[in-house]
């Protein structure tokens, strides 16, 4: 009898044929056996459920269709299947470490922790590895503190216990991208978050990804941190709340002064950034690179 924990890999895909057969195989590779794959399809256009048919005799693997209605909704959907004490995710352009669950799952024997989560590499759409720096110093222990300010969690990396769901909710339907920060912020309220430097998970970067529609991101991130701030007024302190501000506003028109070599309104970002919070430095960094032109 199997005394492994069952864990719940749930992969939301839309018109990923091309790539979610090796994202599931590298999941079922994985070293650690008790694992169920929940494949939910937000309405594809694509050869999505012909790739699917391989999967069919799997008993591990189960797959939803869907008519298109979102990330947020695939998601939930799959989370709301899961039968497994743990879940985890996999995007379904990405690739799973064979030995990602079996580094992870040991670090939850701390019964106040309830989000592992590790390192990733990077390869391109062919599959060639990527060089990438990582933006964000990782986090342990009880992190709102810190997460507050950047989402330093690679969403594919996380494991979490099912009770995270039952205590603190699942993604907000509301919110079309950030809907990871969101759910990491509502998490460590109540629960210790574990980072362990393996690099576990492999993520596939592409021309046309959401993540490069930097200006949606950050619209939705101001409304995930506002929305935050209101309903836990007391998790954080006050200087760390102006703090996150004027990293969100700095940030936003440094990304923008980057990508469209814009002056005004990235000036003004910055400067309300300043305002938020005079002591930030990074923020008067940004403002003396945009002044410059070095971006």
């Amino acid at each position: 009898m199997n005394d492994q924990p069952l864990v719940s890999v749930v992969i939301a895909t839309y018109n990923m044929g091309q790539y979610l057969p090796e994202a599931i195989d590298s999941v079922l590779a994985q070293s650690w056996e008790n694992l169920e794959v929940i494949v939910v399809d937000d309405g594809s256009t694509d050869n999505t459920s012909q790739c699917m048919e391989r999967f069919g005799k799997d008993g591990r693997v189960r797959y939803f269709p869907m008519q298109n209605r979102g990330q947020p909704k695939a998601k939930n959907r799959g989370l709301k299947e899961a039968d497994g004490e743990f879940i985890a995710f996999c995007d379904a352009d990405d690739i799973w470490d064979p030995e990602k669950l079996k580094v992870q799952m040991p670090l939850f024997e701390d019964k106040n922790i309830g989000v592992v989560y590790s390192e990733v590499s990077y390869i391109d759409q062919n599959g060639n590895h990527v060089d990438k720096n990582q933006p964000y110093e990782r986090h342990s222990g009880r992190v709102t503190n810190d997460l507050i300010i950047k989402n330093f969690v690679p969403f594919g990396t996380a494991v979490i216990r099912k009770e995270c769901l039952e205590r603190n909710g699942f993604f907000d339907e509301n919110l079309p991208m950030g809907i990871d920060w969101d759910l990491w912020l509502r998490y460590s309220i109540d629960w210790a978050f574990k980072y362990t430097p393996e690099k576990t998970y492999v993520y596939r970067v592409w021309p046309g990804q959401m993540s490069s529609n930097y200006r949606g991101r950050y619209d939705n991130a101001f409304v995930i941190l506002e929305k935050f701030v209101k309903s836990n007024p007391c998790a954080v302190p006050s200087h760390l709340v102006a703090r996150a501000w004027a990293d969100m506003y700095a940030s936003r028109g440094y990304t923008i002064a980057c990508n469209e070599k814009t002056l005004k309104e990235p000036l003004v970002d910055i400067v309300r950034g300043i305002k938020c919070d005079f002591n930030y430095i990074l923020a008067w960094k940004y403002l003396l690179k945009v002044l410059l032109r070095r971006v």
